[in-house]
């Protein structure tokens, strides 16, 4: 078995709030929700999987009320989108709006290249105008 392009691909991590996240993720950077649980089934956790429809690729956000996991971003803990367009200014100020912070980047390669938005949770979004592949 090999790994191809059409490999469906989920990036996990943890949320301490799963309503700023999803404000932030969905209302904000403008994807779609694909799955949701908030069932209180002992053991189980709330998760909130986003993405855009059809795509090979989601981003799942989770949290486990009995026993809640702080989240501990660094500054290289990047979820970056390739536009391939430079980044809009209403799509910042809609982050912005929707819980984000912009800051500097770390690496300056991704100030040269697009624009780093900290999520409610303290991770980076990093909205690049370049292509990839």
């Amino acid at each position: 078995m090999t790994i191809s392009s059409t490999t469906h691909v989920r990036v996990a991590r943890p949320s301490r709030d799963l309503v700023a996240a999803e404000r932030f993720y969905v209302d904000g950077l403008g994807l779609h929700v694909l799955w949701r649980t908030t069932e209180r089934t002992p053991g189980e956790h709330d998760l909130l999987m986003v993405g855009p429809p059809g795509g090979t690729w989601h981003f799942e956000l989770t949290h486990d009320p009995e026993h809640p996991l702080e989240p501990t971003p660094t500054v290289e803990d990047l979820f970056v989108v390739y536009l391939g367009a430079p980044v809009e200014d209403a799509l910042v100020d809609r982050l912005l709006a929707h819980g984000g912070t912009r800051v500097p980047a770390h690496n300056p390669y991704w100030d040269k290249y697009g624009v780093t938005v900290v999520d409610p949770d303290g991770y980076r979004l990093v909205l690049c105008g370049r292509t990839w592949g």
